[in-house]
């Protein structure tokens, strides 16, 4: 099914009548994956100067429950330290609100319902990104291999959504979730990044080997630790902490704010952000 036939976007674009944009970055899921966030949002704007930057509050706070544990019911729901940081963005002025962490979507309705500001669903702005490569000649793969945590992958935020444009999904063995991803992830959380690294590239090789054309990684921790170590693998890797990324600046540079910095008047859009393959912007 075409792409133009999907629900895929990640977010409304910026109203003339609001507020200036300003993207809040709900964190701390871990703290890194926020801060891959904010690099990837400077990465994909390219300003040329300071004052084209995309305008960002971040509340990276760690100190919210786990959500991995909280899903395999072993743990305190995170729900109320996240509705917390969610009400600090908006006290900030956020006009988005973005979640730097894939399970932390599984609570993202309640959290949406609390917010002022609306906020952009992490799986909405992949779906943009690949519609974006189909747009521009590229092919979508007929299926992919999901990099995820058991609650992300029991919560099907992806599979439904990529099964609607005929893509099936493979998904880590239980040996390999037990093995590898789980404790590869949690060794990202802890900063001994060559074990996470090591153990998250077995996992993908896995993965890739059992017939994945691309590997979707969909979690924050993934794509810090196979930056890397594991370049042959970001050649197929579909980033959606990227793809978020890409969403708040096409927010960005869709607003007046936007236009008055750059000197753009009527009838003189920007130019559109250009893909690569693998989802990364084209300079």
């Amino acid at each position: 099914m075409p792409l133009s036939d999907i629900e895929c976007e990640a977010g409304p674009e910026a109203s003339s009548s609001e507020a200036p944009p300003l993207i809040g970055i709900l964190g701390g899921m871990g703290p890194l994956a926020a801060v891959d966030l904010m690099q990837k949002l400077i990465a994909e704007t390219a300003a040329p100067r300071d004052q084209l930057q995309i305008p960002v509050v971040c509340w990276n706070v760690p100190q919210i429950p786990d959500r991995q544990r909280a899903l395999a019911g072993d743990g305190m729901s995170p729900l109320a330290a996240m509705q917390a940081g969610v009400a600090v963005l908006n006290a900030a002025g956020a006009t988005r609100i973005v979640i730097a962490c894939n399970t932390a979507h599984f609570w993202f309705d309640a959290l949406a319902a609390a917010s002022r500001a609306p906020l952009i669903h992490i799986v909405d702005a992949t779906i943009a990104s690949l519609a974006m490569l189909q747009e521009q000649g590229g092919s979508l793969p007929s299926t992919v291999g999901l990099l995820a945590t058991q609650g992300t992958l029991d919560a099907d935020l992806y599979q439904s959504r990529l099964a609607r444009l005929g893509i099936s999904c493979l998904i880590p063995s239980r040996a390999d979730m037990t093995q590898l991803f789980t404790p590869g992830c949690y060794a990202v959380k802890q900063g001994r990044m060559e074990e996470g690294a090591a153990l998250l590239t077995q996992a993908a090789h896995h993965l890739a080997h059992r017939g994945a054309e691309k590997l979707l990684l969909a979690c924050t921790e993934v794509p810090l630790a196979l930056a890397d170590a594991a370049p042959a693998l970001q050649a197929i890797a579909i980033d959606p902490t990227r793809a978020l990324a890409q969403a708040c600046v096409r927010y960005w540079r869709s607003s007046q704010a936007f236009a008055d910095l750059a000197g753009i008047g009527p009838g003189h859009p920007v130019q559109p952000i250009s893909l690569r393959a693998d989802g990364t912007r084209r300079p």
